[in-house]
């Protein structure tokens, strides 16, 4: 009689019950874990918001190693401030064990903000941004993976196409080469003057094609690799084809300008980049 009172079902109503304490635990904590998985994505999401501005607005300069002008300057340090504030917001969020417990909600925003620090730097210097560089320019502790700053790159070889073609389009000129009595890397007038040398965007996209086809996410580490096995063909595959449209606005400048009067400006909605608009929306 006396075993079987100690086994009575708890009553609900009973505070002293040993397994309640524990179970309301295990509720805060499940509680504590969705607020804060639903407040990272929130501000993964504004941080994608605001690195898309500032990707807009660097899109406006025109020229290549050369000081931002100062109304873009100023535009993109006021959001770069906003972003680091949203960063350190989510310090105490994605510290420790965190960071990889959110690494998904996270990582959306960490990817746009590489592409946009990568092509800011690109644009001053003509030069890729390291994965030290980048993780150093993210405060609050959290943490850039190496998966993030591919990604991020990957994405910058769309933005290079964009400001190539556009530049080609709009000059006439091929990013990045010195020509003869300018400086600065102002681009070059293939039809009309004399190439320095040094390397242009197209170089530089082709350099960064031939590295992104050596990845081989297969052979990472086992537990790693993640959503970059499972996005690489794809990526690989955006990329390539961006190669190709500065690619053959190359050609139109190259073959097809030497026919055409001195000032002649590139008309690509008679060359090969007639789908261009529709691609980088699909982009």
């Amino acid at each position: 009689m006396r075993d079987m009172e100690e086994l009575r079902p708890i009553d609900a109503d009973d505070g002293d019950g040993p397994l309640l304490p524990m179970f309301q635990a295990f509720r805060d904590e499940l509680n504590d874990h969705y607020d804060r998985r639903e407040r990272v994505y929130k501000t993964s999401r504004d941080i994608t918001a605001l690195s898309k501005k500032i990707i807009f607005s660097l899109q406006r300069v025109r020229q290549l190693n050369q000081p931002l002008p100062d109304n873009i300057a100023k535009d993109i340090a006021s959001r770069l401030a906003t972003v680091d504030g949203m960063f350190l917001s989510l310090s105490e969020d994605l510290c420790g064990m965190r960071s990889w417990r959110y690494q998904r909600q996270i990582s959306p925003g960490i990817q746009e903000y590489v592409e946009a620090i990568s092509f800011q730097r690109y644009l001053q210097s003509q030069a890729l941004i390291s994965l030290e560089e980048a993780s150093n320019l993210i405060v609050g502790g959290v943490q850039l993976t190496e998966d993030d700053y591919i990604m991020g790159t990957f994405d910058l070889v769309g933005e290079l196409m964009r400001f190539g073609i556009t530049a080609m389009a709009t000059s006439g000129t091929l990013p990045g080469e010195q020509i003869a009595g300018t400086a600065g890397g102002s681009g070059i007038d293939i039809a009309n003057q004399q190439k320095i040398g040094g390397p242009n965007i197209l170089t530089d996209l082709r350099s960064l094609r031939t590295y992104f086809e050596k990845l081989d996410a297969a052979s990472n580490t086992p537990g790693r690799g993640g959503y970059l096995a499972r996005d690489l063909v794809k990526k690989t595959e955006v990329m390539k084809k961006c190669v190709e449209k500065v690619e053959c606005a190359v050609y139109g400048m190259i073959i097809r300008g030497q026919e055409r009067p001195k000032g002649w400006v590139p008309d690509f909605t008679d060359t090969a980049i007639r789908g261009l608009g529709h691609d980088i929306i699909a982009d």
